[in-house]
């Protein structure tokens, strides 16, 4: 079995990072950032079109 993974970026500090899209909450709820704590939707997070996609086939 492969692993999935997405690309996050926060939109305030710009802290990048990785994490498994089935761990990952609602698209359409808040998320924070662990370093800044800036508190948005988490598709704001979703560097790419392709990481969104990857999230929604997990959801």
């Amino acid at each position: 079995m492969v692993d999935a993974f997405v690309r996050l970026v926060c939109p305030e500090c710009g802290k990048n990072w990785q994490d498994n899209p089935a761990d990952l909450q609602d698209l359409r709820s808040n998320f924070s950032c662990s370093a800044c704590h800036a508190t948005r939707r988490l598709t704001e997070f979703m560097r790419t079109e392709r990481d969104l996609e990857a999230v929604r086939q997990f959801q």
